[in-house]
């Protein structure tokens, strides 16, 4: 039965405040009509199929779902296209499909709901939107490898305005995880180990979802997912307050104030209390002392995940609602709500809670002001824009006058990923039209007609004859390139866990990156470190060149190769622009977002860890050999003596330091001059290098620049936000390495 006209007037109204649409919808819903909106059980590619003709149709399941309760809260995965679900380009959802497809799905949704209530179409979008034909974008932790937020705006704005353009509304992106265990095999979803560093992408990336009207940002995951035991996906988080505020909560709290529309509460335990049902994680801290209004998701089964703890269904949904949880993500828990009500765990108070958060991002989003069309797929990126992105965060970790290739060089290409486009792409993406993504092979031999080419090893495990076939080909050429790393690509026929990560069988993965796939050891495969002992044996000059979704122990490359690039996942592009740089076509602009250590024995290796009483073992030092915001360009430079704004100020925001930076180089150039800070207030042990602030800087050969970098506020929970005590300062052009002298600012109040 429809509501009167009259009683829908306030909920439909745009000129109403946001507050008073809900409570004029809230106040005329039953409780299953709440329950609904908190819904998101059916996976979407679950709901549709084609008929024989082709034609997309909508599966009795919605129809079924919609009616139980009057309505469905959110579609997740509606034109998801990978190997889990089985969609590709011979039976997904083309881009000019989407809007239909979604339009389809909304008819039921709305006449399913007494007040015409639509859901919320949710999507991945961690480095573009998962469906076929989304720009893949770089991973995040090659943006971040960039330095430059801006460039992830633009990303943000590009997945967002396609997903508005196929019916969708939530974009669910990747950046609240911080990259403080390589092993694990998300790394690759991470910004940063620097919580600075990785603030200002998730700023960036909601403003540029921002950007595009009807679609909101959801954060994934809240929180420290990257402090999980052993770099092992989805463990728990054994670590304290401080550590918690710290490290993991400034990006969140960035994209908080940023204006996401919601956060997902991620698997992992935080010292044995389940995020999912953490109530001073998602009550006190994210919306009393945030502010935040939008609503919080789960991650998939997270909250089905409580029944492990002896919790029933009814007490697995109470625990999560109470703590926070607006709405579940395919969990069956959630559907125990109203009989949790019944038996007293949780109160009509808790769920209206909730489902006036979910109706608030509806009304924000304009899901309940009359519809519009959805507005046209937009045209391919521009190629120049492409390239930028995808080359940006490449970084040039050694060259002993090995680079720029010359033109005529006679290459041998060697290596397990020379010839393999989807080794560039990264995880949480869809299959690629034909000819989209573009392999190291394809790009070199456009340059070298007579290119030898050899893999020498697989991944992980040698190819019979491979070594001796790949030091042959060195031996004819000029140089020899090895193309070394990992890759997150899937297949087909893989084995899934029901959240879509993957389960490593005997012989059916190629993966060694991406979700479900962490590595005990961060040192490249002993395959590969053979390969690269062989090659670089014959005396023809070696260049490495790196693609990964987590930062390897390269130490032994950099000792052995003639130069090193390293590039996380850059997208389908990338071939290109790592050709180009290699040529010297393009500097290598990009710095270490995360620091590279010399082995897994040796971890933690970021930058900002707490000062230890011991840096060394018996048998290897601890720290980082390839430290953050480390990277060469084609110049040289030379930074003067710093000094302070003022020898004492009255908050840490004042702080900051000034020099002079020379290009002594022949060739123009860009520089990262990164501003470090550390905190000694007493009764506190100090963290060892805090990234508080940095300047790009592009200088011609001989000039001279005035660089000022100020403490960024986003920098001070990482600091611990002092408020007395000293500032222990400096700059640097070679990464978070601590010098000997640092400048000193009192702080006083």
């Amino acid at each position: 039965m429809k509501a009167e006209p009259g009683a829908m007037e306030v909920f439909r109204d745009p000129r109403r405040p946001v507050d008073e649409r809900v409570a004029g919808l809230l106040g005329r819903m039953t409780r299953a009509e709440k329950a609904a909106q908190l819904g998101q059980r059916l996976p979407g590619w679950n709901i549709w199929s084609r008929t024989a003709a082709g034609r997309l149709q909508v599966e009795p399941m919605l129809d079924e779902e919609a009616a139980r309760r009057g309505g469905i809260g959110a579609i997740y995965g509606l034109q998801r296209a990978d190997a889990w679900t089985g969609s590709d380009w011979s039976d997904g959802v083309r881009p000019e499909e989407g809007a239909e497809l979604a339009a389809l799905v909304q008819e039921r949704v709305i006449a399913s709901s007494r007040f015409g209530i639509p859901a919320l179409m949710v999507e991945e979008a961690p480095h573009g939107h998962q469906a076929l034909g989304g720009t893949v974008v770089p991973v995040p932790l090659a943006l971040g490898s960039s330095w430059r937020p801006e460039l992830a705006r633009e990303a943000a704005a590009r997945s967002a305005s396609e997903l508005r353009a196929r019916g969708a509304h939530i974009a669910l992106v990747s950046g609240l995880d911080l990259l403080r265990d390589p092993r694990w095999g998300r790394s690759e979803e991470c910004y940063s180990e620097s919580p600075y560093l990785a603030a200002q992408f998730v700023e960036a990336t909601v403003r540029g979802i921002r950007d595009v009207p009807g679609v909101g940002a959801v954060l994934k995951h809240f929180a420290a997912q990257g402090a999980g035991i052993g770099g092992r996906n989805g463990s728990g988080a054994p670590i304290g307050p401080r550590e918690l505020a710290e490290i993991h909560l400034p990006p969140a709290h960035a994209g908080v104030r940023a204006g996401a529309v919601g956060v997902m509460a991620a698997y992992n335990d935080i010292d044995g209390v389940p995020c999912v049902a953490d109530r001073a994680l998602l009550t006190d801290v994210l919306r009393t002392r945030w502010g935040f209004d939008g609503f919080v998701m789960s991650d998939m089964f997270a909250i089905d995940r409580l029944q492990t703890s002896g919790a029933t269904p009814a007490q697995s949904a109470s625990l999560a609602l109470r703590a926070g949880v607006d709405m579940s993500l395919c969990d069956e828990a959630f559907e125990h709500l109203e009989d949790a009500i019944e038996r007293g765990l949780i109160d009509d108070t808790d769920l209206d809670l909730a489902c006036g958060r979910v109706l608030g991002v509806k009304v924000r989003l304009g899901l309940l002001d009359p519809p519009s069309p959805a507005p046209s797929f937009p045209p391919p990126p521009d190629a120049v824009w492409a390239r930028e992105l995808a080359g940006a965060g490449a970084v040039l970790l050694s060259d002993r006058s090995a680079l720029p290739l010359k033109a005529n060089a006679r290459v041998a290409l060697l290596g397990p990923l020379a010839s393999a486009p989807g080794a560039l792409l990264g995880d949480y993406v869809a299959p690629q039209a034909e000819g989209v993504a573009r392999s190291l092979r394809d790009a070199f031999a456009q340059r070298s007609p007579g290119l030898a080419a050899e893999p020498g090893c697989d991944l992980q495990t040698p190819l019979d004859g491979g070594i001796a076939r790949a030091v042959a080909a060195a031996a004819t050429a000029d140089v020899a390139v090895l193309v070394l790393g990992g890759t997150s690509e899937r297949g087909y026929d893989d084995d899934f866990q029901s959240n879509g990560a993957g389960l490593p069988g005997e012989s059916a993965f190629r993966a060694t990156s991406g979700e479900g796939f962490d590595m005990a050891e961060v040192r490249l495969p002993a395959a590969q470190l053979s390969l690269a002992r062989a090659v670089t044996a014959t005396g023809v000059p070696t260049v490495a060149i790196v693609i990964s979704g987590r930062p390897h122990g390269l130490g032994d490359l950099v000792d052995s190769c003639a130069a090193v690039l390293w590039s996380a996942f850059p997208g389908p592009a990338g071939a290109d622009v790592l050709v180009e740089i290699v040529y010297g076509e393009r500097e290598p602009t990009g710095r270490l977002a995360a620091s590279l250590p010399a082995a897994s024995g040796t971890l933690p290796a970021a930058s900002d860890e707490r000062i230890e009483t011991t840096s060394r073992y018996v048998d290897a030092d601890a720290g980082a050999p390839l430290p953050l915001g480390a990277g060469l360009g084609w110049t040289s430079w030379e930074l003067s003596e710093a000094t302070p704004f003022t020898a004492h100020v009255a908050t840490a925001t004042d702080a900051g330091l000034e020099a002079t930076l020379r290009n002594t180089g022949a060739r123009g150039g860009v520089q990262l001059v990164q501003l470090y800070a550390r905190a000694v207030v007493p009764g506190r042990t100090p963290r060892r290098a805090v990234l508080a602030g940095f300047a790009r800087v592009a200088a011609a050969p001989g000039e001279e620049v005035p660089v000022r970098v100020g403490v960024d506020p986003l920098a001070l929970e990482p600091l611990g936000d002092p408020r007395s005590g000293v500032l222990e300062l400096w700059l640097s052009m070679e990464g978070s390495t601590v010098p000997e002298s640092r400048v000193r600012v009192a702080v006083s109040g």
